[in-house]
């Protein structure tokens, strides 16, 4: 949730700061700035005006979320949230209960996140619109997945070094590069996802 408002202050700071530069007058003999550009800047940046687009989003972090924590943790074993050994193996039954304690306190965040998401898109849906709008709320839940998977990999794999993707394999860095990149495909697949279409106000959707 923390990720959402800052990304909202973010997008409208922007749109603020950037209205001046494109207002400003061209030079003589160059062409202005037509107001086009500032509709495209407002078309892009404004998505996350559109409530279904912030409903997916919130649901995207905790699908995404439990992506990790289902196949990175359980069924692959690779890591869990903290692990106390270079390879992630646990010493002794008592530390792989302690470790699985602390994996169910992370999913039950991710619960949280996702019982969020659910209420958001009932929100939504209470609003009305023209048809089901499968490709905003899917770019929503791209975009939303991707900032989880950046986020966590940048503060648990790099600042915090509580677990890395593969921990103890030789290409360990590797794998947490291509974690993070992932995150960047899926966010900017999903707000192109998300993205109102031409003529179409920010903020009020507009189905397939």
């Amino acid at each position: 949730m923390v990720g959402i408002i800052s990304l909202s202050v973010l997008t409208n700071s922007n749109l603020k700061l950037m209205n001046p530069l494109i207002q400003t007058h061209a030079p003589e003999g160059v062409a202005p700035v037509s107001g086009g550009v500032r509709q495209g800047l407002a078309h892009w940046l404004g998505i996350f005006k559109n409530p279904l687009v912030r409903a997916g989003f919130v649901l995207g972090m905790g699908f995404g979320g439990l992506a990790d924590g289902i196949v990175l943790h359980q069924i692959l074993g690779w890591h869990h949230l903290v692990c106390y050994s270079a390879q992630c193996v646990p010493t002794s039954v008592a530390q792989l209960e302690h470790e699985n304690t602390q994996d169910g306190y992370f999913h039950l965040g991710l619960w949280l996140v996702l019982l969020a998401g659910t209420a958001m898109l009932l929100g939504a849906a209470r609003q009305g619109g023209p048809s089901a709008l499968g490709r905003v709320l899917l770019g929503g839940m791209l975009a939303g997945s991707g900032f989880f998977n950046f986020f966590e990999g940048l503060l648990n794999h790099q600042i915090l070094g509580i677990h890395h993707v593969l921990p103890g394999d030789p290409h360990q860095f590797l794998y947490d590069m291509l974690y993070l990149a992932n995150g960047w495909v899926f966010f900017f697949v999903g707000v192109w996802l998300a993205r109102p279409e031409r003529g179409q106000r920010v903020g009020q959707p507009k189905g397939i």
